[in-house]
């Protein structure tokens, strides 16, 4: 059914501009056109009046894990696949309602993502769109090796596969690309949630680095590393990484090999920021807070040698991390503003620079004619005041209306 959208305020970034008074046309899950409104046809078309209202495209959030709902203290009982998988399918749901019509999930214990996507695009439940990373790779003793003693438990990770040298990593990224996801997530150094582990420091080489990105490269897969140290981002960069994920330690040389290679960079200030601000009364490990406090001091400084720079600063949150729960990560949008970012990069960040690093703007992030009906509004105008951003109040995505 054809549906047209009154617009107070369209903010389509395919550009700058904000334009009032515009009409948006969609049928099926497509956008038609976009005219002003004395010049649009409503006849047998359903119109929907968001005239008193901030209109823009669906959100993207470009880094958030499905299966983790955001408590700050330990779920009691071990999960298993089947009650991570319902964790994901509601998480995501609530990512839809908060305005997020497409989300990157950097990694699930058991390809939880992978099989939520799959129930999506097959119509059988609602939620958003996803590019899925499944399990993730990680050292031994590193971010995300979540093995148990081996007199407790067989040698398994749940969550990652443990590698130790490049055929190790091989192997690794193949099963990943084998059991259906998008791309592959690599725990480049240490990490804020993990124990014994140190942040700053490396986790694999450079060889086994390039072991990875070679054989998502020549898929024409994407790829990721977290990586909080400035070692371990300079030598996923000359492996050839798709994006930094966090970089909260890194230096002046890394910054400027971001911006030489074009590498994406997504901040998720809101993730260690929460840890903090929930600190040890929450039930989070002192070490755990201690080394978010130590990875944000010095973050938005560096954002802003980072703008600066012309690195691509990309808009993604960790939402799932402790106290950062799902439909309320868009608080990230305000500290990505006090980090110094000007407002409409920061749109831009969460819109048409995210659906570039997805490799998807000729199919989503602009409002513009013959990409899906990806759509959101606000009651205020976020470039004014980005509390509204936390407060949706419609939400259409693929042409169907979630929210309104």
């Amino acid at each position: 059914m054809k549906k047209v959208l009154l617009c107070g305020k369209l903010f389509t970034a395919e550009n700058d501009d904000v334009l009032e008074n515009m009409a948006v046309v969609v049928e099926d899950s497509r956008i038609v056109s976009v005219c002003s409104q004395n010049d649009v046809n409503t006849d047998n078309a359903k119109v929907i009046d968001l005239n008193d209202k901030f209109v823009m495209p669906g959100l993207i959030d470009g880094h958030l894990h499905t299966t983790s709902n955001g408590g700050t203290k330990e779920e009691p009982g071990y999960r298993t696949t089947a009650d991570l998988t319902i964790n994901a399918l509601l998480n995501a749901q609530t990512d839809l309602l908060a305005g997020f019509t497409t989300i990157r999930d950097e990694g699930s214990e058991n390809f939880e993502d992978v099989a939520l996507k799959k129930a999506i695009n097959a119509g059988r439940v609602d939620g958003p769109r996803m590019i899925t990373s499944g399990k993730v790779i990680t050292a031994t003793g590193g971010h995300a090796d979540s093995r148990f003693p081996l007199d407790v438990h067989p040698d398994v990770s749940y969550g990652a596969f443990v590698c130790d040298s490049p055929d190790d990593c091989r192997k690794a990224v193949r099963q990943i690309f084998k059991y259906g996801a998008d791309q592959v997530k690599v725990m480049g150094t240490g990490g804020v949630m993990s124990l014994g582990d140190e942040p700053g420091a490396p986790e694999f080489t450079e060889e086994e680095f390039r072991a990875i990105f070679e054989i998502s490269n020549t898929r024409g897969r994407l790829s990721s590393v977290h990586a909080h140290g400035a070692e371990g981002m300079k030598r996923a960069m000359r492996a050839g990484v798709t994006t930094i994920e966090h970089g909260m330690l890194m230096d002046d040389e890394a910054i400027r090999m971001m911006a030489d290679t074009g590498t994406y960079l997504i901040p998720t200030i809101i993730a260690a920021k929460a840890i903090v601000d929930n600190g040890v009364e929450s039930g989070i490990h002192p070490e755990n807070v201690a080394k978010a406090a130590r990875c944000i001091a010095n973050h938005y400084t560096n954002l802003k040698k980072c703008l600066e720079a012309g690195v691509k600063i990309a808009f993604g949150t960790d939402a799932g991390t402790p106290g950062n729960y799902h439909g309320m990560q868009t608080r990230e949008f305000q500290l990505m503003k006090e980090a110094g970012l000007p407002p409409v990069y920061i749109l831009h960040s969460a819109t048409s620079r995210n659906a570039e690093m997805i490799r998807m703007i000729d199919e989503i992030g602009t409002i513009t004619p013959g990409k899906y009906a990806d759509i959101t509004a606000f009651d205020g105008d976020p470039l004014e005041d980005f509390e509204t951003m936390n407060h949706v109040k419609f939400v259409m995505k693929d042409g169907k209306v979630y929210k309104s």
